[in-house]
């Protein structure tokens, strides 16, 4: 498509530039946006009211569209999150290692911008200030294609990053929104090898798919959150009911909320009569094997499909395990690799869960809403990676960056 490919060349272009920025240069513009937006915020949210309005009359509900909504204190929420970036060291430039050989020669690995990082995502306006404040930060150009249900909310965004860089006497091309929100957009964008240099999916497992099997760009594969909770034999009763609770309801459109619980068979007549008094207050619908249908008669049964099943919604569910060691295989059998959490007092057993769980994040007495950049410290994240390769977990400024070798001789030759 030629938008995509000039935005693609106008893209590559300014990522010399902004390569070579230095960290207070950097902090300046992300400063600059943070003050804008909460001065921008009436202009922020008659956007976000249109495209609300918008998605309304689309159909939207539910979790897609309380991801779309923003608030004066979302705006000022994502604000802070910029000012957080601004206070963390700048990896760029970081040189990890330097050794020198037998023949003299010193070797050592820096620490570089990717280049540019394109991102397809869906009805999360925030995802928009994120992504282009860690970009910034870490000398990488960003290339956004979102989603027609926020089209304009991205659009107000976008504007004042756009206008800070121009206050800063940058290039506003730094940062870049797909203006075409069609399909055939998103489908061109996975084939921009000349000027993407890695594609991020943020979205649900249909989108995340979709890049995954079409894309020719390198992908970094941002997860499907089918998170569980065990509560153990040895776990505190109070502890498990305000975990799980959390866990489920706290914001449950979100990939790291729970969508699972596995009850050990020993406490089962107590927890889970507590857990389902506190889930049905809370508006949650739960999906359960046998024993949970038994303990909890608001239950509904479960099937196989609930087991591998990201609801993004007030619903969950649960079935009941006679060991840590069945509640480990059930996670790694239906799991997404995401967030896991065990409630327990035992500590074998919560090194055995930490040592045999395969996710990116694994907790102990600990809710799975905590798998996020904000709360890892991070300022905001691009995303929670459940692959292997190069970045797992939540992906903050270092795993957008890439080494390259530095070598000092003396006139060595080979």
């Amino acid at each position: 498509m030629k938008e995509l490919t000039e935005i693609g060349k106008r893209a590559k272009a300014a990522s010399g530039q902004l390569a070579h920025l230095n960290t207070e240069q950097k902090n300046r513009v992300l400063t600059e946006v943070a003050d804008l937006l909460e001065k921008s915020a009436p202009e922020i949210l008659e956007a976000n009211a249109a495209d609300l309005k918008q998605g309304e009359e689309m159909g939207l509900k539910g979790a897609i569209f309380e991801r779309l909504t923003l608030s004066p204190e979302r705006i000022k929420g994502i604000a802070e999150g910029l000012r957080e970036i601004v206070q963390l060291d700048d990896p760029i430039g970081e040189i990890e290692e330097m050794k020198k050989r037998p023949n003299g020669l010193l070797i050592g690995k820096k620490r570089v911008p990717l280049g540019v990082v394109g991102v397809i995502y869906e009805s999360r306006p925030n995802v928009t200030a994120d992504v282009a404040g860690l970009c910034i930060k870490t000398g990488n150009v960003c290339m956004l294609r979102g989603g027609k249900e926020a089209f304009r909310s991205n659009n107000a965004i976008v504007k004042i990053f756009h206008q800070a860089l121009v206050d800063c006497g940058l290039n506003p091309d730094m940062v870049q929104l797909v203006q075409d929100t069609s399909r055939e957009s998103a489908l061109a964008m996975m084939k921009l090898n000349a000027y993407l240099d890695i594609l991020i999916p943020r979205g649900g497992a249909g989108l995340i798919q979709a890049v995954v099997q079409n894309s020719t760009v390198p992908v970094i594969e941002t997860g499907v959150g089918n998170c569980h909770v065990y509560v153990d034999e040895t776990a505190d009763l109070e502890k498990a009911v305000a975990i799980v609770y959390n866990a489920k309801t706290h914001r449950p459109g979100v990939c790291n909320a729970a969508e699972s619980m596995l009850i050990h068979k020993k406490v089962a007549m107590e927890v889970l009569p507590a857990l389902g008094k506190a889930l049905k207050e809370g508006g949650v619908e739960i999906r359960g094997d046998r024993w949970t249908c038994e303990l909890i008669p608001e239950a509904l049964p479960a099937t196989e499909e609930d087991w591998s099943t990201e609801y993004l919604d007030l619903v969950i569910s649960s079935k009941v395990v006679e060991s840590v060691e069945e509640a480990v295989d059930h996670i790694n059998r239906y799991g997404s690799m995401h967030s896991e959490s065990i409630v327990t007092e035992n500590y074998s057993h919560a090194q055995y869960f930490l040592d045999r769980v395969d996710a990116a994040a694994v907790y102990v007495n600990a809710s799975t809403r905590f798998t996020d950049g904000f709360e890892f410290g991070y300022g905001a994240e691009i995303g929670i990676s459940t692959q292997k390769l190069h970045a797992r977990g939540p992906m903050g400024l270092k795993e957008l960056t890439t080494s390259k070798y530095i070598i000092y001789g003396s006139g060595q030759i080979r």
